[in-house]
């Protein structure tokens, strides 16, 4: 050891407190592993000098003849066992305890302070050669004193270690503590922090959180449930509602497969009939996007059926004019710019057809001189890809037509087009409809912008397909943008 570790014991050693400062002050936290090096580095070097210089942690302060120096030593034999504790609480933080358990506070404050209380008594014991039994007495009597005026405090604080123990939640876990749903960002002594739906935080005492029910949204961590609720007017057969929403479930292919979804009635009221819809999806972000959809789909098939989602306490009101052709063309945003009797003399001209479960409207290649306005059902489309596989591209529902590349360009279909449900469409030819697109020139904009629109994710389908060993989110980007566009 060089001379003036010998020579200035005392002063290198202040000069060695001063350096674990700046190894904690100076040094990033991403550098954790260099942190905890140069801590080691000063604690190991800080006690060779006080062991040189006739010092020992586990002895009493020597040169007592000298008040000033006696003191001096004593201040830094306490010292030492304090700046051991923190590098041992370190040394585990860093090498034992994983990421996700060290943002959860709790744990890590509740062993840096055993660690400390551990150090303290040692250095009261050797250090000052105080009698700890007394000091463990005294410490006792005021503990119970503190207990007692703390009871609210110390609750959160124990609740949070059984909380954290018994870890029916951890960091990033989406929670439902009675009516408060949010993100687990934070569990510290007194409390749960989450981040709720619309970015406000919400703290939780964790006293709360251990009396009452806790639902964990985010496990099993591959399935997460999602349930809708819709009102229909007790007028209508719940056999048909019940089928117009399993319609409804197939036409939306974000919903896992098993556990399967599935719909039935909920509760029957005086004025309206509540019905369910549940199902499950691959992860939590999907949840908000697929129970939008559901709606969505769910809204399509019922009008398909007759069912008509409107305000119950109130009777429908339906034109005396208005036939089935002209309600179906009201619903489809291509057709919004004409007049109502332009739509009924289009209505004129509406060919319905109807397919069985598994048929082929429309193959790779064909060439549609029509256009066909789905009724009713739901319809896969599929896209082939260049090594010769078939990927589904979307599901097709009520109010949304197909056909539109044939009418506009003579080109044919880069899809092929299989019913999943019984499907009912209505078929306009293409000499019956280019009067109508002749005179509204909204009509042939509308179309041309939804020929380009699926033209372009066809395209990013088909290069994700490419690019990916399993392609997929094509078709959801497929299916929302389409949907979204009609529905403008």
């Amino acid at each position: 050891m060089p001379a003036i570790f010998l020579s200035h014991p005392l002063e290198c050693a202040v000069t060695l407190l001063l350096l674990d400062v700046a190894f904690w002050r100076f040094i990033p936290e991403t550098l954790k592993y260099w942190r905890l090096a140069g801590r080691l580095i000063v604690f190991l070097l800080y006690s060779t000098i006080l062991l040189k210089a006739g010092m020992s942690p586990l002895k009493a302060a020597p040169w007592s003849e000298e008040p000033l120096l006696h003191l001096v030593s004593m201040g830094l034999e306490i010292i030492w066992w304090l700046l051991g504790a923190r590098t041992l609480t370190i040394l585990i933080n860093t090498l034992f305890i994983p990421e996700v358990g060290k943002k959860s506070r709790l744990l890590t404050d509740v062993l840096g302070a055993v660690i400390f209380l551990i150090a303290v008594i040692a250095a009261t014991a050797y250090v000052m050669g105080l009698p700890v039994k007394g000091l463990l007495a005294t410490s006792g009597a005021v503990a119970i004193i503190m207990g007692l005026a703390l009871q609210s405090t110390l609750s959160d604080v124990f609740s949070g270690i059984v909380l954290n123990t018994t870890k029916p939640y951890q960091l990033n876990d989406w929670i439902v503590v009675e009516s408060t749903e949010g993100k687990v960002v934070e569990i510290n002594w007194r409390s749960t922090h989450l981040l709720n739906g619309v970015g406000s935080l919400v703290i939780l005492p964790n006293s709360l959180i251990a009396k009452t029910k806790i639902i964990n949204l985010s496990r099993p961590s591959n399935v997460h449930g999602i349930s809708i609720i819709i009102e229909v007017t007790p007028e209508a057969r719940p056999r048909t509602v019940l089928e117009a929403l399993d319609r409804a479930i197939k036409g939306c292919s974000e919903l896992l497969t098993t556990p399967g979804a599935s719909a039935k009635l909920k509760h029957a009221k005086a004025i309206s009939i509540e019905y369910e819809i549940n199902g499950f999806v691959r992860s939590m972000d999907q949840k908000t996007r697929v129970c939008n959809l559901l709606y969505d789909l769910a809204y399509r098939h019922l009008a398909a059926t007759g069912v008509l989602l409107h305000n119950l306490s109130l009777p429908m009101v339906i034109p005396p004019q208005a036939t089935h052709q002209k309600i179906l063309l009201d619903g489809i945003s291509i057709f919004r710019t004409l007049t109502d009797d332009e739509k009924l003399s289009l209505s004129t001209k509406m060919v319905g057809h109807e397919y069985p479960v598994g048929e082929e409207i429309i193959t790779f290649g064909e060439v549609t001189n029509y256009l066909l306005i789905i009724e009713s059902g739901v319809i896969s489309v599929c896209l082939a890809t260049q090594d010769g596989s078939v990927i589904e591209a979307g599901r097709m529902g009520p109010r949304e037509v197909i056909g539109e590349s044939g009418i506009l360009k003579n080109t044919p279909m880069r899809a092929h087009f299989r019913t999943l449900t019984p499907t009912m469409v209505y078929r306009i030819e293409k000499d019956d409809l280019m009067p109508f697109i002749q005179a509204r020139a909204e009509v042939g904009d509308a179309l041309s912008n939804l020929l380009s629109l699926r033209e372009h994710t066809g395209q990013t389908l088909l290069a994700e397909h490419e690019s990916l060993p399993v392609a997929q989110h094509g078709f959801r980007q497929w299916i929302r943008r389409t949907s979204t566009w009609l529905k403008k």
